[in-house]
């Protein structure tokens, strides 16, 4: 088997998987209380985990970020923090600051 038909197995497997997984949610949907303790539980998990990859990418980073001290990455992200509280929890101007102030304090 050549890579191309892995690559185009892998791509309609994954895909598959989560079209499975988006029915069943869409299927079960009705059943759950958005209330209740399941759905708080899960809704737990998913900002674990969302919170595991971005501790992962600040402290151990692959790429361009790989060569940005520790100590800078933490400062942006700080940074970002402070004005996502301040800016009553936009998204935008944190994102856009984050990348500013990033690639400001890599090229001192």
């Amino acid at each position: 088997m050549d890579l191309n038909n892995i690559i185009v197995l892998a791509i309609i497997a994954t895909s598959v998987a989560t079209f499975i997984s988006r029915f069943l949610g869409a299927v079960t949907s009705e059943r759950v209380d958005a209330n209740s303790k399941l759905f708080d539980w899960f809704n737990l998990v998913a900002y674990s985990t969302l919170a595991a990859l971005l501790s992962r990418i600040i402290i151990f980073p692959a790429g361009v970020l790989a060569d940005a001290e520790l100590i800078v990455r933490l400062l942006v992200l700080v940074c970002c923090i402070f004005i996502f509280i301040i800016m009553k929890k936009n998204l935008v101007i944190p994102t856009i600051f984050s990348a500013i102030l990033l690639s400001v304090l890599t090229s001192i």
